[in-house]
């Protein structure tokens, strides 16, 4: 398993730490639902399901002609924790009353998109069909490697 790869994969479970104990804080604190529940969700959702599958997804995909994407993957995770943890900060005071803080949570959207456009792009490099493979294989022999 590679650093980014890790990253992901510890960030992902400390997510979904956070989404438990904040949703046990919801029953223990029930005037915390409203400006928090977005945050529980997002947290939940992309913090720990979507790092999770790009987590494994950067791990376990093929890598064909032994591709490398260190920088990708990097990219995409600073991407991705930035604009969370950015909306994580922001949202419940902005639905607390903070209006002038919607630009920042746009500034969290956009990076949370970027970074899963960054993902894509990465895993469509992965993603070949046989005959695609064929072709690499064949060129890389011709070049000798």
């Amino acid at each position: 398993m590679g650093f980014w790869h890790y990253l992901f994969i510890r960030a992902a479970l400390v997510y979904l730490v956070y989404t438990a104990l904040l949703g046990t804080l919801f029953y223990l604190f029930p005037g915390l639902v409203g400006p928090f529940r977005p945050s529980h969700v997002h947290a939940g959702l992309v913090g720990f399901f979507l790092q999770m599958v790009m987590g494994v997804a950067y791990w376990m995909m093929p890598r064909p002609g032994g591709l490398r994407q260190d920088r990708l993957e990097g990219i995409t995770f600073v991407l991705l924790n930035t604009g969370l943890l950015l909306r994580l900060a922001i949202e419940p005071l902005f639905l607390s009353g903070h209006a002038g803080l919607r630009p920042w949570l746009g500034v969290s959207g956009v990076l949370q998109v970027l970074a899963t456009l960054v993902f894509a792009h990465a895993m469509g490099r992965r993603v070949l069909t046989a005959e695609m493979l064929r072709r690499l294989r064949e060129e890389r022999e011709r070049r000798g490697g």
